[in-house]
């Protein structure tokens, strides 16, 4: 059986997350200790959306993340020509729900 390299790691998917899970909207919010990102798939229309998952990250891996995917970014816009920015778009927090009241 042959060894692997120190430096290299194996890693595996499930058939269940390999399928991914689509989102047209995350929302980061943070503390002093970790970042926490969700993932939401908000569909026109709807009052209501769900979290489909939830990513939480420390500081320093959140920056790690952000490098690789700006550099990801980069090497598709050079393979496939700049990605269209969105307007900015105004959700608001309800997500169209009732509006809290103090």
């Amino acid at each position: 059986m042959q060894q692997q390299p120190n430096n290299q790691l194996n890693i595996e998917i499930s058939e269940e997350v390999a399928e991914g899970i689509y989102a047209n909207l995350a929302i980061i919010t943070h503390s002093h200790a970790e970042f926490v990102v969700d993932f939401v798939n908000v569909m026109p229309g709807t009052p209501k959306s769900k979290v489909k998952s939830r990513i939480i990250l420390t500081p320093m891996h959140a920056k790690r993340f952000m490098k690789a995917l700006m550099e990801n970014v980069q090497r598709y816009e050079a393979a496939n020509g700049p990605i269209q920015d969105m307007e900015q778009v105004e959700i608001p927090l309800n997500f169209g729900g009732p509006t809290a009241q103090a």
